[in-house]
């Protein structure tokens, strides 16, 4: 486990694409969750060298936790190609903490069709997990205190911030 503001982003990427080069036969599409996902999908999408344009998705409206954010989210357009059949996908997130957000962004992407399949690749998995989700491709591994959350800030330069659980 690292010190989350200690690590280097930009190597972090670099071997986060070098794992994800040999998943990329067929042009598969990058999709990133707004916000921080979609940061860390664009730098992959950079460092991979595809030509595709980047998806993005908002899953405001596919939130389980309604309660908690308000009825009124602040809301983000999703981009993708009409259909996503048969398609591979890859997508991409920033901090991978209970599992509930991949899995609204899961839901909305079979609405816009049936993937041959999702990979889910993300910058920095805390643990915690309530869902039965798991990244196949994982930037660095952290542990935080209770209380804590990360925040990735950005997009020009990509760091990561430690934010709660004080004394």
């Amino acid at each position: 486990m690292q010190n989350p503001e200690a690590i280097d982003i930009p190597q972090t990427l670099a071997q986060m694409a070098a794992a994800l080069r040999p998943r990329l036969s067929g042009q598969p599409l990058l999709i990133g969750i707004h916000t921080g996902g979609v940061w860390v999908a664009q730098q992959l999408h950079r460092l991979l060298g595809l030509t595709e344009a980047l998806g993005s998705l908002d899953i405001s409206f596919y939130r389980d936790d309604f309660s908690r954010v308000g009825v009124n989210p602040t809301v983000k357009a999703s981009a993708l190609p009409l259909s996503l059949d048969d398609r591979h996908v890859i997508l991409v997130d920033d901090v991978l903490h209970t599992g509930r957000t991949i899995r609204a962004a899961l839901n909305e992407i079979f609405d816009y069709g049936r993937p041959a399949s999702v990979t889910l690749a993300v910058l920095i998995d805390r643990g915690g997990r309530e869902l039965p989700i798991e990244a196949g491709i994982v930037g660095a591994r952290v542990a935080l205190q209770p209380g804590q959350h990360l925040k990735l800030l950005g997009p020009e330069p990509l760091r990561l911030s430690v934010q709660g659980g004080g004394p």
